[in-house]
């Protein structure tokens, strides 16, 4: 399957929780990163979801928001990432980001050029990537 979300993570889920509307599914995409996701619970059954099967997250690049590392304070989006900018390329109206999250993931973040000349983001600096859990998509094989 070809998508046009530019962050995919493939990994293991390691907790679902079930509600009668949504579920909560928790994947572990490398040692010490995990993604929270909030799909409905009807998808979840749909894609057999349960703990220990692969799974994959999908995260389009304009759903991430970054900010430099320690100049955020508490907020309400469950995934909240750490690394470095490894990447950053600016176009017209948008910038584009690569921020290193650890274990050999890098997660892309498109923000718009004035946002970016407002954060003064460059490579080698720390940021957080926060990406609200009912933004991710689930996909299995």
């Amino acid at each position: 399957m070809k998508t046009s979300a530019r962050n995919q993570f493939a990994g293991t889920v390691r907790a679902l929780t079930l509600g009668p509307v949504n579920a909560e599914v928790l994947l572990e995409v490398a040692d010490g990163v995990t993604i929270a996701a909030i799909i409905t619970r009807r998808s979840a059954e749909a894609l057999d979801l349960a703990e220990g099967k692969p799974a994959t997250a999908l995260i389009k690049a304009t759903f991430v928001i970054l900010a430099k590392e320690g100049e955020i304070g508490k907020t309400s989006a469950r995934n909240t990432l750490s690394g470095t900018i490894v990447r950053r390329i600016d176009g017209v109206v948008s910038t584009e980001y690569g921020l290193d999250v650890g274990g050999g993931l890098t997660l892309t973040a498109v923000v718009t050029k004035g946002s970016a000349e407002g954060l003064v983001l460059d490579v080698g600096d720390r940021a957080v990537a926060l990406v609200k859990a009912p933004h991710i998509i689930i996909a299995v094989e």
